[in-house]
């Protein structure tokens, strides 16, 4: 059994943090490892939800550290939580001994990075996509502006510090680690220029990378336990027909997501399948949303939307012919997982995506689990009309196995403690 000390710079009493990654703590406690998490709450959520996680926490032995998460001043408020972060670990590192840290992205490799360094702590830098590129492609850090080109450049060369670093990485796609190939072959900050490739380095890192996606509860999201009774009642509660055709949408419409084009396939279906309606399951404010309906001229109550509990979404989701959900393929995307789409492929629901984000795309193609869309335009969108009765009436089944087979909780979980052994091992070894 291994002491380890998990960082997360997310909380575990947002979705996020229930989702993806205590279920992946309280597998790898069941194989018999030993955790110390320490996490960054915000108040409002910790409030509500910190009863809760620490039953979870009890039951699985593990030893959670809370910290208060500081949202302003910007940058410094940041500083001043990794200052927390690197006191609390070497305090619990003094009185454990860990056997590794486990740092899940950027901001808590900082951390480990120094403790390897000062404690010869093995790391495991788990990257979780390409943080420094996505606070740039979200217009987050303005490269304009002195001070964020200056921290951009700051986290591009740790990125690579933590790369060469680690005794482990973990990407979330395949995209994601070819991506990480090329920055050892053209970009100066990894060594690489269009003239010489740091072969010897590119390939020490991707030997210690493992892709291991965004996991699904499979057995949460699972249409079999579905039953007609349950949406029918669901559909009275809620206010919708169960008998009509739906295109449907599951989360947040933040940044990465294209709700116009979203909605501009919807418009161009809308005029073959007059009954067809968009279900929407958000609590988002979709106002927005809302006045360009009105522009395109699609009455407001076509737009179905739900902000619904976490347990009714999937007998809700059953209800939706196909999905869609179109990410802004910039950049950095390259390394992202949409849980969504796990979800929905358990569910037996096809997906129309779009290409170059993560390894949406290959998915779909691999598990005829949908549709890949290519471009936004009114010749695209009459492709996918055209296929629509192909589409919703792929297997569910079929789709379903995908999930299992691509998506799985007990998959990653078993990625995980396999680069936990290896490290152990090498550890031993080295002793």
């Amino acid at each position: 059994m291994a002491n380890i000390l998990y960082l997360s710079y997310d909380g575990l009493t947002d979705p996020l943090g229930q989702s993806q990654i205590l279920p992946y703590i309280e597998g790898l406690s069941k194989k018999g490892h030993k955790f110390s998490l320490i996490s960054f709450e915000k108040p409002e959520r910790f409030k509500e939800g910190k009863r809760r996680i620490e039953k979870r926490c009890a039951a699985a032995n593990i030893d959670w550290h809370p910290l208060e998460y500081t949202k302003n001043p910007p940058v410094l408020s940041t500083l001043y939580d990794i200052d927390k972060l690197h006191k609390k670990s070497e305090e619990l590192h003094n009185k454990e001994n860990f056997a590794l840290v486990h740092c899940r992205s950027y901001i808590t490799s900082l951390v480990g990075l120094r403790l390897k360094e000062n404690n010869k702590l093995p790391f495991i830098f788990d990257m979780r996509g390409f943080w420094a590129d996505e606070r740039v492609d979200g217009k987050i850090w303005n490269l304009s502006n002195p001070v964020y080109k200056s921290i951009y450049r700051y986290f591009k060369k740790k990125e690579r510090k933590f790369l060469e670093k680690a005794d482990a990485v973990v990407s979330l796609t395949e995209a994601g680690k070819s991506e990480i190939e090329n920055w050892f072959n053209n970009d100066p900050i990894f060594g690489g220029n269009e003239n010489y490739y740091n072969y010897d380095r590119a390939a020490a890192v991707l030997k210690k990378t493992t892709i291991i996606p965004c996991a699904t509860d499979l057995n949460h999201f699972d249409f079999t336990r579905i039953s007609t009774n349950k949406r029918k009642w669901l559909g009275a509660v809620y206010g919708i027909d169960t008998d009509r055709e739906y295109l449907g949408y599951v989360g947040s419409l933040g940044t990465w997501y294209m709700a116009e084009e979203m909605l501009a396939l919807y418009h161009h279906l809308l005029q073959s399948r007059p009954k067809l309606r968009f279900l929407i399951l958000s609590h988002d404010n979709l106002d927005k949303l809302r006045e360009k309906a009105d522009k395109r001229g699609i009455p407001r109550s076509f737009l179905v939307q739900i902000a619904a509990e976490r347990k009714d979404v999937p007998a809700l989701m059953s209800m939706m012919a196909a999905s869609v959900f179109f990410i802004l393929p910039a950049y950095s995307k390259k390394a992202s997982s949409p849980t969504k789409q796990g979800e929905l492929m358990a569910m037996g629901i096809p997906v129309i995506c779009n290409d170059n984000v993560g390894d949406t795309g290959t998915i779909v193609r691999k598990y005829n689990s949908g549709y890949v869309n290519t471009d936004f335009n009114s010749v695209d969108f009459q492709k996918i009309s055209d296929n629509w009765d192909e589409i919703i009436h792929l297997n569910p089944e079929n789709i379903r196995h995908g999930a299992e087979d691509y998506f799985s909780l007990e998959k990653g979980i078993e990625a995980y403690r396999r680069i936990y052994e290896r490290i152990l091992d090498n550890q031993a070894i080295d002793a």
